[in-house]
């Protein structure tokens, strides 16, 4: 990977990996820029870190199902609403009714990919690239 650029390869090319953090209502509270090879499981503390989840849902894919993420959830008091994979040695249970509002997050990335130059990746420094995708993100606030 090249740091500058964060360009990863990965199954699909040469891409790069945009983490999310969104409220309630599918809007961005923090980014996070890594290479396509990187998996999401890796940042998903950082992009918890500093928030106040005390009695707050967090709901995460089955890729966010890690012990690291899950202690991290429970021992800031947020509620997990992440379903085991299923090669999970030992599952926990998972409010698959509340999990169903993790739609946002597809939403917010739908959103996102509007603005051409964020889902073609034409900037070459990761610089610009997060400075445009911080920009739509702004543009998604505002609508």
């Amino acid at each position: 990977m090249i740091k500058a650029q964060h360009i990863g390869v990965s199954r699909g090319g040469k891409n790069t990996k945009i983490h999310a953090l969104v409220d309630g209502l599918g809007n961005p509270i923090r980014l996070i820029f890594t290479g396509g090879e990187v998996n999401d499981s890796k940042e998903g503390v950082p992009l918890l870190e500093g928030f106040d989840l005390n009695g707050n849902a967090v709901l995460g894919d089955k890729a966010f199902g890690t012990v690291e993420i899950l202690t991290y959830i429970r021992s800031n008091g947020g509620i997990v609403v992440i379903p085991p994979k299923s090669n999970t040695i030992d599952p926990w249970d998972c409010d698959y009714h509340h999990y169903k509002e993790r739609h946002v997050v597809e939403c917010f990335f739908n959103k996102l990919k509007h603005f051409r130059r964020v889902a073609t990746r034409y900037d070459k420094r990761s610089s610009m690239f997060q400075a445009f995708a911080y920009l739509a993100c702004v543009m998604i606030w505002l609508i």
